[in-house]
């Protein structure tokens, strides 16, 4: 809150810079505001050996398309500081410890939330039981289903861990060799929960997220593969795409249309932004779309069986010839609605950038990812 302003239209373009023990992270850049609300979470990886007396360091920048950002002030924690409990509240903003001038309080505050987890890791010799038990309905398929210990795992958790705790048992099962057996059984279970074939797998079941997070796990190289081409030319050519007539920035000095090479001069019309704004997406999404469809060899090969399991599953649960797409539908919402799409927006979380999009190219992926 009361950032100071940077720019002459009397506001800033802040984005957040978070450091510690040589690892840094930023935000998304909020245009036009000296009290932005980013709503993000940022989260270091710290091996024992780093933490030690370091210092977690977050800075307030203001965005400038041109020239260096400016500086609009930090906050530092000491981590010997929240190793007990969260540290929450408006913290004053501070100038750089060089700086000679005092700003006397007149550089904003920022609010934030830091907490510090220590995670011990034991020898493996130490989860063999843990693991046993919940790969016994997979191992010794003979079980009763309902009281299986997985059973009771996914019955008992709740929405808000429900991710967490299926990352967890991926990486279980993927270590045992039995990822894709743990998926068929969450799968087959759904689909016996299952009446209408419209809803399957539309909610954030344990095997939804399961089968995300396995995609994730399996799948972030070849991910990479077929997006970081197209996703780095559009950080790079930064066209200005826009559909919404209400968020059109039409008096613009110079725009041109890369469809057609024709040069607009003064003030475009909504027509002209829309037409030139559709045959952008549409040429980045071609792109996309041929590359997915070109890479079908390079997909993983757990991948491919996963997915042909649980097609077959599909079609045992709804054989009728009515049903006959939704073998299909339950692939492609994994593939493409939880897989390609999310890593558009935004790619710095999939790993296809270092850092967040500009507000203009955030835009253009929005708009390609919807």
């Amino acid at each position: 809150r009361d950032l100071a302003p940077r720019d002459p239209s009397g506001t800033s373009d802040p984005f957040a810079r978070v450091s510690c023990c040589g690892h840094t992270l930023e935000t998304a850049v909020i245009k036009k505001t000296r009290f932005p609300h980013w709503d993000e979470v940022l989260e270091f990886q710290l091996v024992e050996r780093e933490a030690g007396e370091a210092v977690l360091s977050v800075e307030v920048w203001d965005w400038d398309i041109v020239g260096k950002n400016d500086f609009l002030g930090r906050v530092e924690f000491p981590l010997g500081t929240i190793c007990t409990e969260p540290t929450k509240g408006w913290f004053p903003l501070l100038p750089f410890p060089s700086a000679a001038e005092s700003h006397g309080g007149q550089l904003g505050a920022l609010r934030l939330a830091v907490r510090l987890v220590e995670d011990r890791v034991l020898p493996p010799t130490y989860y063999q039981p843990l693991i046993q038990l919940l790969a016994e309905p997979i191992l010794c398929p003979g079980q009763p289903p309902a009281g299986t210990a997985l059973a009771i795992l996914e019955e008992v958790t709740s929405g808000e861990s429900r991710q967490d705790v299926a990352t967890k048992l991926v990486k279980i099962f993927l270590g045992q060799g039995l990822a894709v057996p743990l998926l068929d059984y969450l799968i087959t279970r759904e689909l016996a929960r299952t009446t209408d074939p419209n809803t399957l797998f539309r909610s954030n079941s344990l095997a939804s997220k399961s089968l995300e997070q396995f995609m994730k796990a399996v799948g972030l190289p070849y991910l990479h593969e077929v997006l970081k081409p197209v996703v780095n030319r559009i950080f790079e050519e930064k066209k200005y795409v826009e559909l919404d007539p209400g968020k059109m920035e039409l008096s613009r000095s110079r725009r041109r249309c890369p469809c057609r090479r024709i040069s607009f001069k003064g003030s475009l019309s909504e027509a002209q932004v829309r037409e030139s704004s559709l045959e952008l997406l549409k040429g980045y999404l071609g792109d996309i779309v041929d590359a997915i469809v070109g890479s079908v060899e390079k997909c993983p090969l757990l991948m491919r069986v996963a997915f042909k399991q649980l097609r077959r599953r599909v079609e045992e649960r709804f054989p009728s010839a009515r049903h006959e797409e939704v073998r299909y539908f339950s692939i492609s919402g994994f593939l493409f609605l939880r897989f390609f799409a999310p890593a558009v927006l935004p790619p710095k979380l999939f790993g296809l950038r270092e850092r967040h999009a500009d507000p203009r190219t955030s835009r253009t992926l929005l708009l390609l990812a919807k």
